[in-house]
């Protein structure tokens, strides 16, 4: 028996603040979460990240309602955002994992993990042994997003941390759709956690040249499609779906954000860090096969859309292809809302899965922020990337949201409208 999958609860921290109707309030604004750092004396050209506002007002992250500071200190940031995160979203969802503890899973994913604690640890050692944690391991591990999930919430599931770069989030949630619908499990703490915002983050990520150098003005530094983009600016944050067998939500009378119809995992078994456009074009294709719809069906796609010269147009290129025959009047609306958070890595695809699920609810379709001078491909289907303005649609019913990582790694997920059914 296949059993349909819905997500119930959805707690959200993000550049663009925190919860689930600010967050996505600052996002049809208009709103960018993106602001200049301080790395002190460096020489670091990339200045500028998509950080979470913290303090103790609407719509900042305040960890101490959520995690003693005892606790704190044990954990990389990247693990206490999940935390707070998925304690945020079953809140939201009213499912207590301590009622049902062997049919809640924990599927979490992050790209990198606890990088600062690894970066504050390494120049401790310089110091002297004994200035490294006996938490430094267990504080930095990817997999104790989820080990630590559990144990706050007393899911007994299985616990599963996914490290597939910038597609971990979105891998996370795909997973625990598929362990939903083949009954493995009935409930699942799904998402994503990031938080290398550090210097030997921002200073890896610059040696490469992929990331921005628009310090003078963050807030359009972030503008994929654009002619004048030169690469992505890295954020941080942490998004969490309870994703549920659609038959227990409505025995416990749960609200219904939206229901996950597809999944495609695919690789391009290309290159390290550069995409083919063949494996995301799979990857779309999958998640349509397992949705039973066919491209005209789908009405708003969450690019991927980085911002970077080459990554921007091949994922375009990608989209084209498999909208090929669909008539003009059927294509689907595009936006990356990267240019308004910055790319969350790992955590990326669960808060773009976020941004799809509140696309459908609302019917408005999130802008592409700083889209000015559009870069045409070869093809130039005419698709609508809705530059600068978000935009109110009629009506559509599915939603596909697209995560690509280094090693070639590729997930789209698709969800539904919930139609009250």
């Amino acid at each position: 028996m296949i059993h349909r999958v819905v997500v119930t609860g959805i707690g959200v921290i993000s550049p663009l603040g925190v919860g689930v109707s600010w967050v996505w309030d600052q996002l049809i604004k208009g709103k960018s979460g993106i602001r200049s750092i301080d790395l002190g004396d460096s020489d670091i050209p990339c200045k500028i990240a998509g950080t979470i506002p913290e303090g103790n007002q609407e719509g900042q992250l305040d960890f101490s309602r959520w995690v003693v500071p005892g606790e704190l200190r044990k954990m990389d940031r990247f693990i206490a955002l999940a935390v707070v995160s998925a304690l945020e979203a079953l809140k939201d969802s009213g499912f207590d994992p301590h009622l049902e503890p062997e049919d809640t899973a924990v599927f979490f994913g992050s790209g990198i993990g606890g990088l600062p604690f690894i970066e504050k640890y390494v120049n401790g050692l310089a110091v002297r042994y004994r200035e490294v944690s006996p938490f430094f391991v267990p504080g930095a591990l990817i997999n104790l997003t989820s080990g630590r999930i559990g144990m706050l919430t007393g899911a007994k599931g299985p616990s599963l941390g996914f490290a597939t770069a910038c597609a971990a989030g979105a891998h996370a949630i795909g997973e625990a759709f598929y362990a939903i619908a083949s009954g493995r499990t009935k409930v699942v703490i799904s998402g994503g956690s990031e938080a290398t915002v550090c210097k030997i983050g921002i200073a890896g990520f610059s040696s490469m040249r992929a990331l921005s150098v628009r310090n003078h003005e963050p807030e359009k530094a972030s503008r994929p499609w654009d002619k004048d983009r030169d690469g992505f600016v890295m954020g941080e944050g942490a998004v969490t779906l309870i994703l549920e067998n659609l038959d227990h939500a409505l025995s416990r009378g749960a609200k219904i954000y939206a229901e996950i119809v597809g999944y495609g995992a695919t690789s391009d078994a290309y290159h390290v860090t550069a995409a083919s456009g063949e494996g995301a074009y799979r990857s779309m294709k999958e998640a349509l096969r397992v949705a039973k719809i066919f491209p005209e069906d789908v009405g708003y796609i969450n690019a991927h859309g980085t911002s970077t010269p080459l990554g921007d147009k091949v994922e375009l290129e990608a989209v084209e292809r498999l909208f090929c025959e669909v008539p003009k009047e059927r294509l689907p609306l595009m936006s990356s809302t990267k240019s308004s958070t910055g790319h969350l890595l790992g955590a990326s695809g669960a808060l773009e899965a976020f941004f799809s699920i509140m696309a459908l609810r609302h019917k408005i379709i999130p802008a592409t922020l700083n889209l000015e001078s559009f870069e045409s491909t070869d093809r130039d289907l005419g698709i609508d990337l809705v530059p600068c303005i978000s935009r109110k649609v009629e009506n559509f019913s599915y939603a596909l949201s697209n995560s690509f990582g280094f090693g070639g790694t590729n997930a789209s997920l698709i969800f539904k409208v919930w139609d009250q059914e």
